[in-house]
C-alpha cells in the first residue's frame, strides 16, 4: 500500500536547474506525494536587502536588486526550458515583487507585514520552477503523474504575529481535507512553499528564518502523512558539527526527545520547533542530502533500538548571560512570576535558568540585547548584570540526570576551562553549560572526543 511522503528540500537544492532537476528525481524515488521547497540559497537575503534599500534609499539601487533577483531565476527557467504558462506564472510574480518594493519606496516604510510579503515571493518563486521540473522528471519515467503547483496558503493557516506567526492547527487539519482530498489517489505531486502561510483576513505571514522545516511537519501532521522527509546539503543529523569534530560520526536514529533537543540548544540541521507536529502524530522524520540521496542519512523517530547515555553534543553561540539580583528575593514569593513576565510581555525566549537566595541567572541569544527596554524594565526590579561573548555546551542523550559519575567525566575534560553557569536536572536528556564563545569549540572537541570517539 502507497504511504503520503511530504519531502522538504532546503535552498541548496533549490539553488540552480540542476539541483531542481536532482531534487525532482530524489522526489520521484521517494515517491512523494507532496514536495514543499525553500527558495533559491541566497534569495531570501536578498528580499530582505530589497525591502530595506527600498525603504532608505535611491529607488536605482532598488532596480539594480530586482534585476540580479529576476536574473537569477529567469536563468533557472531557461536552463530548465520551462513552459510558456511556467513564464507568466513566474512574470507575474516579478511583477508582485516591483509593486511592493515601489510601495515600499514611496511610503519609505517597510512594516513586517510588507516584509513577510515581500519574502514570501522567494519560496512563490522556486516552486513555480520547482513544479516544472518535477513534471519533466515524472514524464522522463512515464510514471503517469502530474506536478501540480499547490500555494500553500490556502491550508497553512496563521495568527498575524507577522514575521513569527504561528500555525492554526486545527484549521490547517480542516483545509487539508478540503484541499487535498485526492492525495491519497497518488495521481498527483503536489509542490508547494515552506516558511509562509496566511490570516484568516488574507494576510501573507512568514514563520521565521528556517521556518520551511517547520511547514513541511506542519503539513504532515495536516495530510495524516506516512513519513516526513527533510532534504539538505548534509546526509544527516552527526554527533556534533564536523566542522568543529572532523571525527564526527553519523546518527542512524535518534529518537524524537533528543532530536527536540539537540535542534534546540544549537544543531543546524533541523528547525527547533519541526518536531512538535511530527510528534503529536507521531510520524516518522527522514533527514538526508539531496546531494548523497543514496547516503544512509538519520531516522527521527518516537522509540529506537539504542539509547546511549550520550548521542550527540551542540554547540550555540551568541549567547549572553543574565543576571538579576536583589535582597528581595530572600524568602519572597512572586519574584520569578515577575522576571518571567517580563520576558513574556517582550516575547524574549529563556534557554537555561539557575537560581540562589537572592540571584537569577539566565541564558539569551544575544540578540535580545537589542532590546534596550527588556533591560530596562529587569532594571527595575532587580540590578541586573549582562556577561556577552558566551557560548551553551549541551550534551544530548538518555537518562543523564540519573547517572552518578557524569558530571566528574565532563569537567575533568575540560579541567581548564571555565564554566560559568551549569544546567542540568530539567531534562534526562540534556546537560548543558556556559563558557566563553573563544572556548567553546575546545569545549566540544575534548568531550567529543571523551564520549564519543573514545566509544
Amino acid at each position: 500500500m502507497s504511504k503520503v511522503v511530504v519531502s522538504k528540500f532546503g535552498g541548496t537544492s533549490m539553488g540552480d536547474a540542476l539541483c531542481m532537476l536532482r531534487s525532482a528525481e530524489v522526489s520521484f524515488k521517494q515517491n512523494s506525494s507532496i514536495v514543499v521547497v525553500s527558495a533559491t540559497s541566497g534569495t531570501t537575503n536578498a528580499l530582505i536587502e530589497l525591502g530595506k534599500t527600498a525603504q532608505a534609499k535611491a529607488w536605482s539601487e532598488s532596480e539594480v536588486l530586482l534585476k540580479k533577483i529576476r536574473d537569477r531565476h529567469l536563468q533557472i527557467a531557461e536552463e530548465l526550458k520551462v513552459s510558456a504558462a511556467t513564464r507568466t506564472q513566474l512574470e507575474a510574480l516579478f511583477e508582485e515583487k516591483e509593486s511592493l518594493a515601489r510601495g515600499i519606496h514611496l511610503l519609505k516604510d517597510c512594516s513586517i507585514k510588507a516584509m513577510d510579503t515581500l519574502m514570501s515571493l522567494g519560496e512563490r518563486m522556486s516552486s513555480v520552477l520547482f513544479t516544472e521540473a518535477m513534471g519533466q522528471v515524472l514524464k522522463t519515467h512515464g510514471s503517469g503523474k502530474k506536478s501540480e503547483l499547490l500555494d500553500v496558503r490556502d491550508v497553512l493557516r496563521t495568527d498575524d504575529a507577522f514575521s513569527k506567526a504561528r500555525p492554526l492547527t486545527e484549521e490547517i487539519i480542516s483545509l487539508c481535507g478540503k484541499r487535498l482530498v485526492n492525495l491519497r489517489d497518488f495521481k498527483t505531486v503536489y509542490v508547494t512553499q515552506g516558511f509562509i502561510g496566511r490570516t484568516e483576513d488574507g494576510m501573507t505571514t512568514t514563520l521565521g528564518r528556517g521556518g520551511s522545516d517547520y511547514s513541511a511537519a506542519i503539513l504532515a501532521e495536516g495530510v495524516s502523512a506516512d513519513i516526513l522527509e527533510i532534504w539538505t546539503d548534509v546526509a544527516g543529523i552527526a554527533t556534533t558539527d564536523p566542522r568543529l569534530c572532523p571525527k564526527a560520526k553519523p546518527i542512524d536514529e535518534i529518537s524524537f526527545q533528543e532530536a527536540s533537543e539537540l535542534a534546540t540548544f544549537g544543531a543546524k540541521v533541523l528547525h527547533p520547533a519541526t518536531l512538535l507536529p511530527a510528534v503529536r502524530k507521531n510520524i516518522p522524520v527522514f533527514v538526508g542530502s539531496s546531494f548523497e540521496s543514496g547516503a544512509k542519512g538519520t531516522w527521527v523517530r518516537k522509540e529506537v533500538e539504542d539509547y546511549p547515555l550520550i548521542r550527540a553534543m551542540a554547540l550555540r553561540k551568541k549567547q549572553v548571560l543574565v543576571t538579576l539580583s536583589t535582597p528581595a528575593m530572600l524568602h519572597a514569593h512572586g519574584f520569578l512570576f515577575q522576571i518571567f513576565k517580563i520576558f513574556n510581555d517582550h516575547k524574549v525566549s529563556i534557554d537555561a535558568i539557575t537560581t540562589s537566595e537572592i540571584s537569577v541567572s539566565v541564558t539569551l541569544d544575544d540578540s535580545a540585547l537589542l532590546n534596550k527596554r527588556l533591560i530596562a524594565d529587569l532594571s527595575e526590579i532587580a540590578d541586573v548584570q549582562v556577561e556577552e561573548n558566551l557560548a551553551l555546551v549541551s550534551l544530548i542523550g538518555n537518562n543523564i540526570n540519573h547517572t552518578a559519575g557524569l558530571g566528574k567525566k565532563v569537567f575533568e575534560t575540560i579541567a581548564d576551562i571555565n564554566v560559568r553557569m551549569i544546567c542540568l536536572g530539567a531534562s534526562k536528556h540534556n546537560f548543558c553549560f556556559i563558557v566563553s564563545e573563544e572556548q567553546g569549540p575546545l569545549a566540544i572537541q575534548r568531550l567529543h572526543q571523551k564520549f564519543i570517539e573514545g566509544q
